[in-house]
């Protein structure tokens, strides 16, 4: 995915503050010190995103939906995050669907990371049929675990960006375990997939987003004996075989996350472009793939 402490000089930045939370590891760098009223608000602010959408907690607000059909209120996140999983299942031909949950589960990327793989289930074909949202309330006609793995953790890191750049000047680095979103610039590395103490390249982001995903972060051996990872073709329940990294830069994160999903599929390409998404890839082969806008400076 991408090497995060590489700044754009040899100056560290003047405050970091790192924690844990939602599974993976944020750094924020800041010109000026946060406040402890700050640190507050953000972790407030994860914590109710973990809240309403984590389909590994059993107090989610999206929890009920998973057993039973009905209608919950609205996270106030449904409607941005649901309308681009639209654009994004539509370019992908459904590759991508947030019904993944269960497929993933029973692959073994489950709530208690039991990583025991159970055989391939497909997701819920005509998923913006059985899933609906619009004013305030969050309706699925059939029980089904509902992942947005595909791009809340871009939607997170734009939202606690706007939390932090809010209260403080200069520049602000937010990066939740490779989805980074930047007021000001940082020349971000672009780790190789098969060798972390390599880069393929590095890229300048200046007041935009950079996300990344790759096969190798969450890998697991599969019941056949070869190997499992949590980016799952939704229509087979299979792993993506073709495609090992995608970088991808755009606006918002959010934009940025789920390209970075969509190039794992056919219509990625396209659907990038459709978002003006600047992006490089690398085929499981080694061969590396990239945008013409991409600016991207590659170690070939």
């Amino acid at each position: 995915m991408t090497a995060p402490d590489a700044p754009d000089s040899s100056t560290p930045p003047a405050f970091r503050w790192e924690f844990e939370a939602i599974g993976t590891r944020w750094r924020i760098d800041t010109a000026v010190e946060l406040s402890a009223t700050v640190r507050s608000e953000v972790g407030v602010l994860i914590d109710a995103f973990d809240r309403a959408w984590s389909r590994f907690r059993p107090d989610a607000e999206i929890a009920a939906l998973a057993t039973a059909a009905g209608s919950i209120p609205a996270p106030v996140d449904a409607a941005p995050m649901l309308d681009l999983f639209l654009a994004l299942s539509e370019a992908t031909a459904e590759a991508v669907n947030p019904l993944i949950g269960d497929a993933l589960a029973r692959r073994g990327y489950d709530a208690q990371y039991g990583l025991v793989d159970h055989g391939a289930q497909a997701a819920p074909a005509g998923w913006s049929q059985l899933l609906t949202w619009g004013g305030d309330r969050l309706t699925l006609r059939t029980p089904a675990t509902i992942d947005v793995g595909a791009l809340g953790k871009g939607r997170l890191a734009d939202r606690v960006l706007r939390r932090v750049a809010a209260h403080v000047e200069g520049a602000v680095t937010v990066d939740a375990g490779g989805d980074i979103a930047l007021r000001g610039s940082e020349t971000i590395a672009l780790e190789h997939p098969f060798d972390p103490t390599r880069a393929i390249g590095v890229w300048r982001v200046t007041d935009a987003a950079l996300c990344a995903s790759a096969i190798q972060r969450r890998a697991w051996p599969a019941a056949d004996g070869g190997g499992l990872h949590h980016v799952l073709d939704a229509r087979t329940g299979e792993p993506v075989r073709m495609i090992a990294a995608t970088w991808v830069v755009a606006a918002d994160a959010m934009t940025a996350d789920a390209a970075a999903t969509a190039l794992f599929f056919d219509g990625g390409p396209a659907f990038a472009d459709a978002h003006a998404a600047a992006w490089v890839r690398m085929i499981t082969d080694g061969r590396v793939e990239w945008s013409p806008d991409s600016k991207a400076q590659l170690f070939l």
